[in-house]
């Protein structure tokens, strides 16, 4: 997900939480590549449409990426390009996939570059005509090289690259340090550390809160981060759901307590009645990247000065530090256009250019750019610490295995199953079971063999 660039008090901050809470039912995009474990997906070869630089490239995106269209505009003024928006995957949105079947059944219509749902990824790839063109033989290998290590590894397939990462949206620790310092606490750097300080703020700060639930990223923050196989895929339409699986009941055993404790939200974190009543409340809250900017100081209007970020939590026992994701955007270049270059160079220009990506809201996936919108973020004078090498160490460490390229979402499965329940008092590890059913239920009914 990428939230769009925001200064407090703007038109475009005050839209942000409508935006968020629409994008939020879109499973994250991270690096979950397809092909690892032997899985194998099958990819159709490749051909060319009939070319044509200098016909107009159609660009559909959503609302949000048309500010994208128009720095590419602005600077390629001799390019040719229309710009068509559209749901973008929100909400879960097939659109895509339906207008592209109808497309390949009246043999045109087809845009040429597309801003994708994650979830586009499991049939756009595959095929004997994959609808997205397969990027590693268009885009020069060193700017491929370019991009933070495994972030394009949910783009390959069969060894191919099927899309160029925008942005990445890996979890670290935020944290209010102003608070923090006036309580006397010290940050957390394992889950069990966070867990004991949660009870110590329930006792002696009840109010404060170090996260929240009752989001449908909530998988995202917390599941994925400890390995849990939520969702493994193991074949091209198989998968393997466990979510009693050590890894994963081990989180739902650290959540209960702090459920208990009055230190866990349990309503969505965009919500109207969340932000009045409980965002100043905020002590700690593991999230992504982009929380930063988007969620405290345009979402929340945090001060600047107070707001710090530091390295993902692990667990004691893990001699590795993963994370999850919650976001992180992607683009397609159709196979069918007839004008590849130009599309090719639109994609590159927006997720490499330094100028463009250097102020966007969210962290490039491309290194050099993520090193500039890094210093560009201090340079901002927000942020109670130099969030840099923190941001900088979690790109590369988002667990690879938990599945986003799914014809499903697992945001909008916890959205339905986990958040009525927990908002009504059940603990997290009562409904693990109930949640798993729901999981295998709708991967069952969209074609996928679960183990």
């Amino acid at each position: 997900m990428d939230i769009p660039s925001t200064r407090p008090g703007s038109r475009r901050a005050r839209a942000l939480v409508a935006v968020v809470m629409a994008a939020s039912l879109i499973t994250a995009c991270a690096n979950a590549d397809p092909n690892r474990d032997g899985v194998q997906r099958a990819a159709g070869p490749f051909s060319p449409a009939p070319q044509d630089s200098s016909s107009e490239i159609t660009v559909w995106v959503d609302a949000t990426r048309t500010a994208a269209v128009d720095a590419y505009r602005k600077a390629h003024p001799e390019v040719k390009i229309k710009a068509v928006t559209y749901s973008g995957g929100a909400n879960g949105s097939t659109e895509l996939r339906t207008k592209v079947e109808l497309f390949d059944r009246t043999g045109e219509g087809w845009p040429d570059v597309v801003w994708p749902n994650v979830q586009d990824l499991a049939w756009a790839t595959t095929g004997a005509t994959p609808f997205a063109a397969p990027l590693d033989t268009l885009v020069d290998k060193s700017v491929l090289d370019g991009y933070v290590k495994g972030a394009l590894d949910q783009c390959t397939v069969g060894g191919k690259v099927y899309c160029l990462r925008n942005d990445l949206a890996h979890n670290v620790l935020w944290y209010n340090k102003k608070l923090m310092d006036q309580f006397g606490y010290q940050v957390p750097t394992s889950w069990e550390q966070w867990q004991q300080l949660g009870l110590r703020v329930g006792k002696e700060h009840p109010g404060y809160l170090v996260g929240e639930v009752g989001s449908p990223t909530t998988p995202h923050v917390y599941f994925w981060g400890s390995q849990c196989p939520a969702g493994v895929l193991t074949g091209d339409r198989t998968v393997t759901v466990d979510l009693q699986d050590p890894k994963c009941t081990r989180m739902a055993q650290l959540l209960d307590p702090l459920l208990s404790a009055g230190v866990l939200g349990t309503r969505n974190k965009w919500d109207t009645g969340f932000i009045k009543e409980q965002a100043d409340k905020i002590l700690m809250m593991p999230g992504p990247a982009w929380y930063g900017q988007a969620l405290f100081n345009a979402g929340y209007h945090t001060p600047p000065g107070e707001i710090a970020a530091a390295a993902p939590l692990k667990f004691a026992a893990d001699a590795e530090t993963w994370t999850g994701a919650v976001g992180g955007g992607m683009w397609f270049v159709s196979s069918h256009s007839r004008n590849l270059k130009a599309a090719v160079d639109f994609v590159t220009w927006v997720t490499t250019d330094p100028g463009y990506t250097a102020t966007a809201a969210t962290y490039p996936a491309y290194g050099p750019a993520a090193t500039d919108w890094l210093a560009a973020q201090q340079a901002s004078g927000y942020y109670a610490n130099d969030i840099g090498p923190v941001l900088e160490q979690a790109a590369s460490r988002i667990w690879t295995k938990w599945a986003v390229s799914t014809l499903y979402s697992q945001e909008a499965i916890y959205a339905s199953t986990m958040v009525p329940a927990l908002s009504t008092g059940k603990s997290v590890s009562s409904q693990m079971d109930v949640w798993q059913q729901a999981i295998v239920d709708k991967a069952t009914a969209l074609g996928y063999e679960v183990n």
